[in-house]
């Protein structure tokens, strides 16, 4: 029922956006106010969450690495899973934000009969995150020429060459397709998988439920209600709104204001969840640090300073119950006066 309790929160959000919408007054509500209070939580969790994470301490290297460190210099040095010098912790963090390598690299178990266990190549998941992440960045970008007048021309080509398989008017983009496509693939994986189904929680299922309403709502504003919205009036309250000038003019659409409100909430519930691992990712120790174990020592700074103890010093405190306990001293005890 984890991802049941997903459709129904969608489904509630979309009856909320189409119900308030027809009341007097709140499209003002919905295409203004929210907006402006979605984005200042977002903002102000993204830099929250970033700011406690740079304060964490992290006095070791604790970076995962799956290749030969640096060593002598006759031993190959694999840089990229064992970086040594800051270039190369770039170079590995570059190939892991742009072209997900570890995910790439990921191999899933299966148990057998015998029983045996095998690793087998998982180079599907690598491919459906690669086509969701890269669809959905374009997207955004895609929505620029809402906010901006006049539209830049880079963002005209992105256009272009997102729809240049042109199949009636208007336009299919390219990427809203592969962005439903990579939703649902992800959220199939989950079922169908059980390993996954078992650690997967209401939070893995909700943003890509969220996020496949958003994706399905805007197509069906571009391709089927089209007639029912003005293109005009929605532009000019997204340029408004980044003047903070917003205006609405004549009857949007509710379609328009079902999805803008889901793209509210997952604006504002995004710090919160674990969409933060588009932050979160440049502050991961496993992946943004050196290993340079051997020719630098790391010490906890937290821990308390400890004065140096000689055994010499040792047995000098302890020398006489080291006796009585028949335990061998490098120096015997001094004689007794009293017995003496």
């Amino acid at each position: 029922m984890k991802y049941a309790f997903s459709f129904l929160a969608v489904i509630a959000m979309v009856l909320i956006a189409w119900l308030g919408s027809q009341i007097p007054g709140m499209p003002y509500l919905f295409g203004v106010a929210l907006p402006y209070l979605a984005l200042l939580i977002f903002l102000g969790g993204f830099i929250y969450r970033v700011v406690q994470w740079a304060k964490s301490p992290v006095p070791f290297p604790i970076q995962t690495t799956c290749g030969q460190g640096k060593s002598l210099d006759f031993i190959k040095h694999n840089r990229l899973e064992a970086p040594n010098t800051t270039a190369e912790v770039v170079a590995r963090m570059f190939l892991e934000v742009v072209t997900f390598r570890s995910l790439f690299r990921n191999t899933k178990s299966e148990i057998y009969s015998g029983p045996h266990i095998t690793y087998e190549s998982s180079k599907w998941l690598w491919l459906f995150a690669l086509i969701f992440h890269y669809s959905f960045l374009a997207v955004v970008v895609r929505h620029l020429r809402l906010f901006l007048d006049p539209v830049p021309v880079w963002l005209t080509w992105l256009e272009f060459l997102d729809g240049i398989f042109q199949v009636g008017a208007p336009g299919w983009y390219i990427t809203d397709v592969t962005l439903i496509l990579g939703c649902v693939l992800l959220f199939s994986r989950r079922l169908v998988n059980r390993h996954t189904r078992v650690i997967s929680l209401m939070t893995d299922y909700f943003p890509l439920v969220l996020i496949f309403a958003i994706a399905f709502s805007g197509v069906l504003m571009r391709y089927l209600f089209r007639s029912d919205i003005d293109i005009v009036n929605i532009k000019q309250l997204t340029v408004g709104l980044v003047t903070f000038s917003p205006t609405i003019g004549a009857e949007i659409g509710a379609i328009f204001y079902i999805h803008l409100f889901l793209v509210c909430v997952l604006l504002a519930y995004f710090p919160f969840s674990k969409l933060m691992h588009l932050g979160g990712v440049f502050l991961s120790p496993t992946r943004n640090l050196r290993n340079n174990s051997r020719a630098v020592r790391h010490i906890n700074p937290w821990n308390p300073p400890i004065t140096p103890h000689s055994y010499a010093g040792y047995e000098d405190e302890f020398r006489t119950f080291m006796v009585d306990a028949g335990i061998p001293v490098e120096k015997e005890l001094a004689p007794d006066k009293d017995a003496a």
